[in-house]
């Protein structure tokens, strides 16, 4: 979905859409859209090539905890500010300085910007570090695979850090003397 510049007609507008999940490819390997997702957003034009655009999107994005591989929702509610400039302007002349402003720079080609592209650079900020159904979640058994949430399999934890290893044989000496 594209949201047209080049026919642009004010200095301001507002949009609001609605896209259905499957807007969304299954190419997103870290989540997958689970519910409409609701897009408000105002487009300013800040120049003659310059467009702001600030908004909010909400909606559900199914992930896998990363304990026990369990799929699970988390909503999704986040707000962002973004600065628009034609991808002309990303020449990436040599080494230059990244300023806090470059951070929320994003660069539209043909005179159009994806909407798409930009929820889904906004799904992957919100995404948290390591996804997790719950704080408590027991992960899966490292000798049969068992997911330790539903089941206690009877194997007991034997990894031990290899970096111990000198020690243990110190120890295992001392014993035999």
């Amino acid at each position: 979905m594209l949201l047209d510049l080049i026919r642009w007609h004010g200095a301001r507008d507002h949009v609001e859409r609605t896209l259905q999940p499957s807007a969304f490819d299954p190419q997103d390997e870290d989540y997958r859209v689970a519910a409409p997702v609701e897009l408000s957003m105002d487009v300013v034009k800040a120049g003659s090539d310059r467009f702001d655009v600030s908004g909010r999107v909400r909606t559900r994005l199914e992930l896998e905890c990363s304990r026990c591989v369990e799929s699970f929702e988390i909503p999704i509610d986040t707000t962002f500010d973004l600065r628009y400039l034609p991808q002309a302007a990303n020449a990436g002349e040599g080494e230059q300085e990244i300023e806090e402003a470059d951070l929320a720079t994003a660069f539209y080609r043909e005179g159009a910007i994806d909407i798409v592209d930009m929820l889904r650079e906004q799904f992957q900020l919100a995404l948290p570090m390591k996804p997790l159904h719950d704080e408590e979640c027991r992960g899966l058994c490292p000798a049969c695979g068992a997911n330790l949430n539903r089941t206690d399999c009877g194997h007991e934890p034997t990894w031990t850090d290899p970096r111990l290893a000198p020690l243990e044989a110190l120890l295992d000496r001392s014993k035999e003397k």
